[in-house]
């Protein structure tokens, strides 16, 4: 039975990591994050409350925020809404950027049908503004590149979308033109750190996910 990894866990909340292949809202088709979480807080009481704060696609690993209480769940969306929390990815990419740091602009749209995101570099029609903050950490003699990125705002599937229109998708993640897969539902795209303000505490908390093995292999 799969397990699930729990980074940290206080009165109101828990911090879990992640892994490939498998969704964070309870679906039919087999466990999630919230059906996993549920079972471990049963364990302790009965009909415990699971909030989900934030979402990962199937294909992400990392950091994932779940709120024990509903008076938690919506401090927490708050901060997201605010954007008063600050989310760091790593990915792999097979082509470097054009610069060793810098911010990616650009106007997004959802494409309901394909599953995808549409990027633009001007605004158009119901397309809504993107910004992501990337540095390159490391790049190999075969040029497979270690990106650190800082996604401003929170569009769907914005940091694979935005690396593919400049031509360095994320490694395996052929939906947006990666050469060749990685692993079954699983791309080289990382949520490695969040951090958020503890209403409880009254001060901010950084949680970090563990590195995947292609992460540690590139650092």
């Amino acid at each position: 039975m799969l397990q699930i990894h729990i980074i940290k866990e206080t009165k109101d909340w828990m911090v879990i990591s992640k892994p490939a292949g498998i969704q964070v809202e309870r679906n039919p088709f087999g466990p999630s994050v919230e059906s996993l979480v549920y079972a471990h807080l049963e364990a302790e009481r009965r009909n415990p409350y699971v909030g989900i704060v934030h979402r990962l696609d199937r294909v992400t690993t990392g950091v994932v925020l779940v709120a024990k209480h509903r008076s938690v769940l919506r401090k927490l969306n708050r901060q997201f809404v605010e954007k008063d929390v600050r989310k760091t990815y790593l990915a792999a990419v097979s082509q470097p950027p054009p610069s060793e740091q810098g911010t990616l602009h650009h106007w997004l749209e959802k494409d309901r049908a394909a599953k995808r995101a549409i990027v633009h570099k001007e605004p158009i029609g119901k397309a809504r503004e993107c910004l992501l903050n990337y540095k390159v950490l490391t790049t190999t003699s075969d040029n497979r590149t270690l990106l650190e990125l800082e996604p401003l705002t929170g569009r769907y599937h914005q940091i694979r979308a935005q690396l593919a229109f400049e031509g360095c998708p994320v490694a395996g993640d052929v939906h947006y033109g990666a050469a060749q897969p990685y692993q079954d539902h699983h791309i080289m795209l990382h949520a490695w750190k969040l951090e958020f303000f503890d209403e409880r505490k009254k001060d901010r908390r950084l949680v970090e996910a563990p590195l995947p093995e292609w992460a540690e292999a590139l650092k």
